[in-house]
């Protein structure tokens, strides 16, 4: 029998398309193949990509009508989302990124953003909301929650294996997100340099590449810590485990968030959450109880509470053990791609007949 094919748009070099598609490879035995936009390295401006967006909009569907797909499944509402319900393919799941797509809300083009995703919602059989937080922005938008289908993708629970660090007397921080601004880098760089000053022992990883690292490599010599912070640059996925492994403090400061697999990953090897105290968080962490929420931009207050976490060794041990357990039985990507893919094989069959 042949393979059910799937058109994915979206960057398919981002860790969480590579998730979603090995997933539906592994347990959908889906064929997929790929479409995306030019215009989406770091330093393309949104109204770049918007414009290139405009001009594929007439011919688009003869483009999808290429491929012979059987389902077309697109990431972010307001751009591949609204490809997807134009390309004439029946079958069509779209996926929120952030808790909202539509971001940044003080944007000019806000209005007319939020029009592709009205249409891109109506148009859709299953929107994805990877977790509650970003369902509870879309029914704000009037999407039809019937479709709405919440559940992350998870993370490879194998691979990123509980390592107990609890014990270490020193801190073995990790950071792993890309350099740009809204992850904050620079705020932790400022909050390990007061650690320092108070002569707390730290080793920090910052793994990732982006158009920050020469910048934050600077800084890290102007706070006098550069001895203490390697710049591991971008890692192949298969090696991130043991680096999460080796660190008992995972710190991640955005000023947005949907949800984030780096996070389940961390919580999975058993690395402390220290993260910024915004909603697509608070969804999975706890203040004081198995995780820290901080303000993203206040270093001193950011170092005061991995101070705080870090004298309380009763609280590390409880809360990583609570996450480890919180991970395997609700982000497994066994399990839950598994269902993503069989809702897949239900919708391609309904919508053939």
């Amino acid at each position: 029998m042949q393979k059910k094919r799937i058109l994915f748009l979206g960057e398919t070099f981002r860790a969480d398309a590579i998730t979603w598609m090995n997933g539906l490879k592994e347990f959908g035995d889906f064929e997929i193949v790929t479409w995306e936009l030019q215009n989406h390295s770091e330093g393309i401006s949104r109204i770049k990509r918007l414009f290139e967006l405009f001009k594929i909009f007439f011919n688009f569907k003869k483009i999808a009508k290429s491929f012979n797909a059987d389902m077309v499944i697109a990431e972010r509402v307001t751009s591949y989302g609204f490809l997807a319900a134009i390309s004439g393919i029946k079958a069509i799941a779209i996926a929120q990124q952030g808790s909202s797509d539509l971001w940044p809300e003080n944007s000019p083009l806000y209005f007319f953003k939020k029009k592709l995703q009205n249409y891109a919602f109506k148009k859709a059989n299953i929107i994805h909301a990877w977790g509650n937080i970003m369902a509870v922005h879309m029914q704000k938008h009037k999407a039809d929650m019937s479709k709405v289908m919440i559940m992350p993708k998870g993370i490879n629970v194998d691979l990123f294996a509980f390592q107990n660090n609890s014990s270490k007397t020193k801190i073995n921080a990790i950071v792993t997100r890309s350099l740009k601004s809204e992850y904050k880098q620079d705020a932790i760089l400022k909050a390990f340099s007061i650690l320092k000053k108070k002569n707390i022992s730290f080793e920090l990883i910052i793994v990732g590449d982006g158009l920050l690292l020469e910048k934050l490599k600077k800084l890290a010599i102007q706070l006098n810590i550069e001895k203490e912070v390697v710049f591991a640059g971008r890692i192949n996925n298969i090696d991130l485990p043991k680096l999460l492994q080796e660190s008992n403090f995972y710190i991640s400061m955005p000023t947005t968030e949907g949800v984030s697999a780096s996070l389940f990953e961390a919580m999975a090897c058993g690395c402390f959450p220290v993260v910024s105290n915004i909603e697509g968080n608070q969804n999975w962490i706890k203040h004081n109880v198995n995780g820290i929420l901080a303000e993203s931009e206040n270093a001193e207050k950011l170092a005061y509470e991995i101070e705080k976490a870090f004298l309380n060794p009763d609280l590390i041990k409880k809360a990583i053990i609570e996450n480890r357990k919180f991970v395997v039985e609700n982000a497994n990507y066994a399990i839950n791609m598994k269902k993503i893919a069989n809702a897949y094989h239900e919708l391609i069959n309904r919508t053939t007949i």
